[in-house]
């Protein structure tokens, strides 16, 4: 059974176990105050060229993305997001649950948003019957894969700033963002753009955790006090100060998103070199091969895949994502089993 079910089934990269295994012969001081976590949000500060930027450190992607727009937003202010967009659509309606309205609108197919799309909804809100917009999210790489371009990104950002709204990115998979061919964009230029955004650690190398970067450290001087109020101060706060401070030690956060976007291309380009036909392309780790709704069962006892969509009634789109662990011997003796299955069913 060949593992791509997603990008954190595997516990964590040997040196952020390592990392973690050495913080086991001291005591630290809790909730984040650590060396460890003072180190870790320099190195990222040094890393973004965001040097008054504020860093914070979170457990996980759902929990970031609420505490992030709670931070931003007054009560009767809302979010727009893609349709497609992660809070939208895969946690549970957290953002909502803690008050504050969603304003989808209809994503590019690789789940980018527009200028051109959210133009009408903050023009049609500004009523002040209705929720106010006040704030953007997108996520880098999209759900589906996609990667914002740095001209895409600017348009969105000076919108943002001429209309009031503030710009958030979601990073949960911002490593392979950036190892992705068509990416134009630095890490200044993120700090420069957005915000605020994630350095996502979860998916990409760490056991669990995510970074918080406000680029302006003032934006949100009582973010503390709304993490501890919402549930999400880990006392043992060293342990993700740990692990980034090992992700952003000699190019390993990039070195880890350069590995699974690689073998992902690797993957998509045999696949459609097979005749397989893609959801959608994706420059990243996350490929969204279409399949005959027959060949599913052979398929299920070769991999572990999501199942992502139903383009028509006799196919569906499936998601095959790599990470850090995945290897050249996992892609390859995939497409083996994979080769007679599609001559077979098309």
């Amino acid at each position: 059974m060949y593992p791509f079910r997603n990008d954190y089934s595997y516990s964590a990269h040997p040196a952020v176990l390592s990392a973690i295994a050495a913080c086991g012969g001291a005591p630290y001081i809790g909730y984040g105050q650590d060396g460890h976590c003072e180190h870790a949000a320099r190195l990222i500060r040094e890393t973004f060229h965001c040097p008054n930027a504020m860093v914070e450190f979170c457990i996980g992607g759902t929990q970031v993305n609420l505490l992030t727009i709670a931070a931003l937003l007054r009560p009767w202010e809302g979010v727009i997001c893609a349709d497609s967009g992660h809070i939208n659509g895969h946690e549970a309606g957290a953002v909502e649950a803690a008050g504050h309205k969603l304003l989808p609108v209809p994503a590019t197919p690789g789940g980018k948003l527009t200028v051109e799309a959210i133009a009408p909804l903050v023009d049609a809100h500004r009523d002040p019957h209705l929720v106010k917009p006040a704030l953007v999210y997108i996520s880098q790489a999209t759900e589906l894969g996609a990667v914002y371009t740095k001209a895409e990104l600017t348009a969105l950002s000076r919108f943002c700033h001429e209309n009031g709204l503030k710009l958030f990115v979601d990073g949960a998979r911002l490593g392979c963002a950036f190892a992705a061919d068509n990416c134009d964009l630095s890490p200044a230029d993120l700090a420069a753009l957005a915000d605020a955004f994630t350095v996502g650690g979860t998916k990409n190398g760490a056991l669990f955790g995510e970074a918080l970067v406000f680029s302006d450290g003032s934006l949100c001087p009582d973010f503390f006090r709304i993490k501890k109020q919402r549930g999400g101060v880990l006392a043992k706060g060293f342990l993700l100060g740990a692990q980034f401070e090992a992700l952003f030690t000699d190019g390993l956060y990039w070195n880890i998103a350069r590995h699974a976007v690689k073998l992902a291309g690797k993957l998509q380009d045999s696949l459609t070199a097979l005749g397989v036909p893609l959801l959608c392309s994706s420059p990243t780790n996350q490929i969204f091969p279409v399949v005959a709704d027959e060949l599913l069962p052979a398929l299920r006892k070769l991999a572990e895949f999501e199942v992502w969509s139903k383009p028509d009634d006799t196919h569906t789109a499936v998601r095959f994502v790599t990470c850090f662990a995945t290897t050249e011997a996992d892609v390859d003796g995939l497409l083996s089993a994979l080769r007679p299955l599609f001559r077979k069913g098309g």
